[in-house]
């Protein structure tokens, strides 16, 4: 078997088989198929597609080519929740107390952000003490004690994406929905749990940015789980503008204290409440969705959320104090106030382009190696469908770095458009995808 000769067959949209696959990623990752074969190969998959065998197949392959996770000695439903990534995303941190709070077993192996989109490892080391990298007794112990434990991905768990990735990100392969796909389930079939809740975002600040590859994408994630014996549930969601109001680690992290203690944005609040119905319907524990959502309202207004999250925090080392007064986390020395050139409607916020001006201020990395000021991001003041009259704050932006207020403020303007006349409100719930196909929820 020769790499050139599978290069060949995808090339003319041969269908692979399971043992060239595996030829191929075991021979990258011994170094005996060079950079060069392999990125032909990527570039012809994402010309020619992959059937749903053939990306179960590629996913059984890089899942072997690392170690996993055995959560058998968990007792209860052992549940995970993977999102495609955005701005603003800070669902993790309502929704996992959330599931916790519901009696689910949530163990989570989180990544940090890259380019304009946050990662959960760096908002949570944000708290002053936080601690992501447990070993795997703690792990399971802490889960087990208290339902709820995030950590940060171990070196040994799906190696193969993560040099493909790489590759990917340099050859202009990454938007490939088998590659996508076979990505994200390695990583969520070798993490071990029995359930997993996808939460794929669609819009400007997106992987995915149109409904229709969306659902392509959560019904492909749906076969390769069904190959593994895995439950996969897969939610839409919009991410044409920032979730919440809050973009940046601390600012992320205080947003999230707020909406687990009932003061939170409505739109990070209805994703939640989704999400965690989306599970229990799931694991069997509803057969309603609506139901779902009431009971998660129920729940979340009684503060048992925010007592997992605590809990959580103070089993990783995390400063307590920091949760119970957001208060404490230090703001940037330059905060510089987004004044509305016009009157009228908010029409648009590029998320996309909101993350980057975020990026700009230190809140995320340009490249892996790059530190991060958990302190800078920005504070949204209105969001689209808000009324806006001449000189209203848009929003602040905070930052450490000198001689930016100029450049910030231009950038964050070129993000909006505005309207005339009255503008809906964005819909944060798209659709859910299952087994079944895809239910629009858009009224």
């Amino acid at each position: 078997m020769r790499a050139y000769d599978i290069i060949q067959d995808k090339k003319v949209g041969k269908k692979l088989s399971e043992e060239a696959l595996s030829f191929l990623i075991n021979g990258y990752m011994t170094n005996q198929i060079p950079d060069y074969q392999m990125s032909a190969f990527l570039m012809a998959v994402y010309f020619k597609g992959m059937d749903e065998e053939e990306t179960a197949w590629l996913t059984k392959t890089m899942v072997a080519s690392g170690g996993t996770i055995n959560l058998s000695s968990i007792t209860g439903l052992t549940v995970d929740k993977h999102s495609t990534g955005g701005v603003g995303d800070k669902t993790s941190l309502v929704l996992l107390p959330l599931m916790a709070a519901c009696d689910l077993k949530v163990s989570k192996l989180s990544g940090r952000g890259l380019g304009h989109t946050g990662g959960t490892i760096d908002k949570l080391e944000s708290i002053p003490g936080f601690q992501v990298d447990i070993d795997m007794n703690s792990l399971l112990r802490q889960v087990n004690d208290i339902g709820l434990a995030i950590s940060g991905q171990s070196k040994n768990l799906v190696p193969a994406d993560k040099l493909l990735y790489a590759l990917r990100d340099v050859t202009a392969t990454v938007d490939s929905l088998p590659l996508i796909a076979s990505s994200i389930m390695s990583k969520k079939i070798a993490s071990g749990a029995e359930y997993i809740l996808l939460d794929v975002k669609v819009g400007s600040g997106a992987f995915m940015k149109d409904v229709s590859h969306a659902v392509e994408l959560g019904e492909r994630m749906i076969r390769i789980g069904e190959s593994f014996n895995r439950k996969v549930s897969v939610v839409l969601t919009n991410m044409s503008e920032p979730l919440g109001y809050a973009v940046g680690n601390s600012l992320e992290v205080v947003e999230s204290i707020h909406t687990l203690q009932g003061k939170g944005p409505k739109d990070l609040e209805e994703l939640c409440l989704t999400l965690n119905a989306a599970m229990l319907q799931l694991t069997g524990k509803i057969n309603d969705l609506e139901d779902g959502i009431n009971e998660s309202r129920k729940l979340l207004s009684s503060f048992a959320p925010l007592e997992k999250f605590k809990a959580f925090v103070e089993a990783q080392k995390g400063d307590l104090a920091y949760v119970n007064d957001p208060g404490l986390f230090a703001r940037a020395k330059h905060a510089y106030t987004i004044k509305s050139h016009r009157s009228g409607y908010i029409q648009s916020l590029d998320a996309e382009k909101i993350g980057l001006c975020a990026l700009a201020t230190g809140a995320g990395r340009e490249t892996k190696t790059s530190s991060i000021d958990y302190r800078a991001g920005i504070i949204l003041n209105k969001k689209v469908g808000d009324p806006v009259q001449t000189g209203d704050s848009l929003a602040t932006i905070f930052t450490n770095k000198d001689d930016l207020e100029n450049d910030l403020i231009k950038s964050f303007h070129d993000t909006v458009t505005y309207s005339d006349h009255h503008v809906s409100k964005n819909q944060i719930i798209i659709g859910l995808v299952d087994n079944k196909g895809f239910s629009d929820m858009r009224k």
